[in-house]
């Protein structure tokens, strides 16, 4: 089963766009491509798992997932250092540009 998995995480590393893909380059830039293969497989396990406990179709992600979330970690982050220094802060998106 291992193996298999690590197989398929491989596999799933080599396409360019997806959760999945974006995952294992975004370990594997960190820690290697043998951690982010067993990373990458684990995530693959966890899936199947909740697919066949919840009987609900799998929902790609997206390969933007880990840029939005690490976009809203900062937003909220740098709110609370704001706020903790005795500001008031309200967020207001920019006009597009043009």
């Amino acid at each position: 089963m291992r193996r298999l998995l690590l197989q398929a995480a491989h596999i799933v590393a080599r396409q360019k766009h997806g959760y999945l893909p974006a995952q294992f380059r975004r370990i594997a830039a960190r820690r290697g491509k043998k951690r982010a293969g067993m990373a990458v497989a684990h995530s693959i396990l966890v899936i199947i798992y909740h697919l066949l406990t919840d009987e609900v179709p799998y929902e790609e992600k997206g390969e933007t997932f880990f840029e939005e979330r690490d976009r809203e970690m900062t937003e909220k982050r740098l709110i609370r250092q704001l706020e903790r220094l005795g500001h008031h802060v309200t967020l207001q998106p920019l006009a597009p540009a043009g």
